[in-house]
């Protein structure tokens, strides 16, 4: 079951991440100014991990989310993307001309995951809904180089940032939410013994 609940966007706040201080500097909310209040789903959650344990992990885990859409031909399509974890959803970045917004426009639906390679294996995995904006000047961009390469100023962090303008933002919205860790009964396998 889902629930909902009514928030203004400029109160939503998020745990002690590393997006605190992006949360909290946003002059004007990520969504555009007509839609100054949205719908925060309670994502249903089944497997080991609490909802509380689940935003932990996705606020603090720079592992690149394997995000699912429906392709044209009806076969699903599995992209790599950086995301940011705030406001209760997935938040990523993608050229309006690429063919993930094209299939986002056309059906919504997605599923996702986010976990380690290595292990021990752990992670979470969902089902959801994505909404898209046109990305304006939302600092997310900026965020995620930040997060992912640790720092702005590189070939391809120019590079994305010489097109901002013609970005959108992804925003999925978690209905469903599945946990697993293997962490306790995986600890004494090495990554090298994973591997044969």
């Amino acid at each position: 079951m889902i629930t909902g609940m009514l928030f203004p966007i400029n109160f939503l706040r998020i745990g002690s991440s590393p997006l605190q201080a992006f949360t909290n500097a946003v002059k004007r909310p990520i969504l555009p100014p007509h839609y100054s209040w949205h719908v925060l789903m309670t994502p249903t959650a089944k497997g080991p991990w609490s909802l509380e344990e689940i935003h932990r992990f996705l606020s603090d885990s720079t592992v690149p989310m394997r995000l699912a859409c429906t392709g044209n031909d009806g076969y699903p399509r599995v992209v790599s993307v950086w995301y940011a974890f705030a406001e209760q959803a997935l938040l990523c970045v993608s050229h309006q001309k690429s063919a993930l917004v094209k299939l986002l426009q056309r059906d919504p639906k997605v599923g996702f995951e986010v976990s380690p390679n290595a292990p021990p294996y752990h992670g979470v995995r969902g089902q959801g809904q994505a909404s898209l904006e046109p990305l304006g000047d939302s600092e997310l961009l900026d965020l995620l180089l930040e997060r992912y390469l640790g720092q702005q100023e590189s070939r391809v962090g120019n590079w994305l940032l010489s097109r901002k303008a013609e970005e959108v933002l992804i925003r999925i919205q978690p209905e469903r939410l599945f946990t697993w860790d293997y962490r306790e009964r995986m600890a004494d396998v090495t990554r090298g013994q994973a591997a044969q």
